[in-house]
């Protein structure tokens, strides 16, 4: 009987340092609101969870560009007579981009998932929608027919651009993208059971992890306890729950095509001439950029094309694009690119954020429709034409929101109930300050163009481009729904928290210690 006393004894002593060390009864005093006083992290005042700011986590093949405010435009003279990029100056904030293009094996993976998921036959719609056009390769005075069977489906071309998407078909693989890297999230912290994975792609169809549809309540996948003791997340009452919200750090945002305005940004690489972030309020960078550049690298040299520094790589091109007619490699013994096609995606000289191909290789999807003068009417932080404001479809009511593909439905808000705003009256604004009686820009009455609410932007110039489309500043257009043996893309991410960096230790904004703060 006194061994036992002992011994339980000994235990709750064990418990009760373990819950010290764990945050329990001996914990520090909570934190308080600023506002009313109450603690948070307190089931007995309300149990209001406040969430220490965590390290924002860079997704799967991610690369982290600081913003800052650069000169979006023309870099060489206008040789085309297009005048569709005057010089502007502009702010992007901080956010990820891919390291490289996407590539054939990343695509062929996506249709794999919809094979099985999508798998009964109702849905071969929506298969036969999602696969590349492979006879954008053909021409008729060209024997391209090795590249229509092969490119996109033999492993010899696994790590190169994938092409013969359109802009549709990339903003849909930046949807899936998204919920495949979420729903692994989940998995991996333990709040969704792996059995989910075998689930959906044995024909889940509709029933498929969807991010917002699995933060609105509108799938519930297999739930699971976390793995890690003492992360458990908390509701009102104290107990651990199983459903992950946003504002827990688990989830990643949205993958998606970059603006015209980041992707521009991302393509000068400046980070290179103005050396942030600090470590430390005793170093910080130049506001300065000395030279503009004229492709994605530093210039370095009198065509900017060719490596000019000592060694072997010296007068090697640092892209992947056409020299002049007829000349799309060099000559045999002396490839001056080695690639008459587009090449692997992690392939040629990276910029100054390492990312890859942002000159030449293949043009590359980005999320703006075009305008000829966009530039001069669109803000100066974070430019952007595309937008079209939505709001979540409720007439199914709970539990009906989400459509065929498991996608919550979307419909435009109405302009009805905006017309007390100020800031915008209209959900659509694609055409916004276009040329129409609103605008101070004319384009000519009478005068028939191609241009229309489904042209995109394509920028970064190709494989069968002359140098001048390797420029980052200059700008093209595609239908929305055409595609080309010269056009791929890569994903971009928003960024959440200080624009130095991904790592909580940083802050927006400039704190002076109190000592040195004039009271």
């Amino acid at each position: 009987m006194f061994k036992l006393l002992r011994n339980s004894l000994f235990v709750a002593a064990l418990l009760g340092f373990a819950s010290c060390k764990n945050g329990g009864i001996f914990k520090k005093k909570p934190e308080k609101s600023d506002a009313t006083g109450w603690n948070y992290n307190d089931k007995n005042q309300g149990g209001y969870y406040v969430f220490k700011a965590k390290d924002v986590k860079t997704g799967p093949g991610l690369v982290f560009v600081q913003g800052g405010t650069f000169t979006m435009g023309a870099t060489q003279e206008d040789v085309m007579g297009d005048w569709n990029n005057v010089p502007r100056r502009v702010t992007v904030n901080s956010f990820f981009i891919d390291k490289t293009e996407v590539a054939n094996v990343h695509y062929r993976e996506y249709l794999h998932w919809l094979d099985n998921v999508f798998s009964d036959p109702q849905y071969e719609a929506v298969l036969r929608g999602a696969y590349p056009d492979t006879l954008v390769w053909r021409s008729e005075l060209s024997y391209n027919e090795p590249y229509v069977e092969f490119y996109f489906r033999h492993p010899s071309y696994n790590y190169y651009p994938v092409v013969g998407v359109t802009w549709k078909q990339a903003h849909d693989f930046c949807i899936w993208r998204t919920d495949r890297v979420n729903e692994n999230a989940l998995i991996q912290e333990g709040y969704q059971n792996k059995n989910v994975i075998k689930q959906e792609l044995n024909g889940g169809g509709q029933d498929n992890f969807n991010t917002k549809s699995y933060l609105m309540g509108e799938y519930d996948g297999i739930q699971s306890k976390p793995k890690k003791k003492g992360a458990a997340l908390l509701d009102a009452q104290g107990r651990p729950r199983t459903k992950v919200n946003f504002t827990d750090g688990i989830l990643f945002a949205d993958y998606r095509l970059p603006t015209e305005a980041e992707w521009e940004y991302a393509a000068l690489g400046y980070i290179n001439e103005n050396p942030q972030p600090r470590k430390s309020e005793k170093k910080r960078g130049e506001e300065l950029i000395a030279n503009k550049q004229i492709y994605a690298w530093k210039n370095d040299g009198y065509d900017n094309l060719r490596s000019t520094k000592k060694g072997a790589w010296q007068g090697a091109f640092l892209a992947n694009f056409k020299r002049g007619n007829g000349d799309y490699m060099g000559t045999p013994g002396g490839l001056n690119d080695r690639a008459a096609i587009p090449a692997p995606v992690n392939s040629f000289f990276a910029n100054g954020f390492g990312l890859y191909n942002m000159s030449g290789n293949v043009n590359e999807w980005v999320n703006d429709v075009y305008r000829p003068l966009t530039n001069l009417e669109e803000d100066d932080m974070n430019p952007f034409r595309g937008n079209v404001f939505t709001k979540v479809d409720v007439s199914g009511g709970q539990g009906n929101m989400r459509d065929s593909l498991g996608r919550i439905k979307v419909i435009p808000e109405n302009d009805s109930d905006l017309t007390l705003r100020r800031n915008y009256q209209h959900s659509y604004a694609v055409n916004y300050l276009d040329g129409d009686s609103l605008s101070r820009v004319n384009y000519g009455s009478g005068i028939t163009t191609l241009i229309s609410d489904k042209s995109r932007v394509i920028k970064g110039g190709s494989w069968m481009d002359m140098p001048y489309w390797l420029s980052p500043g200059a700008r093209r257009f595609e239908e929305e729904d055409q595609s080309s043996s010269s056009i791929g893309f890569r994903c971009a991410m928003s960024h959440f928290g200080p624009a130095e960096g991904t790592s909580s230790k940083l802050n927006n904004g400039n704190f002076f210690p109190k000592s040195r703060q004039k009271r």
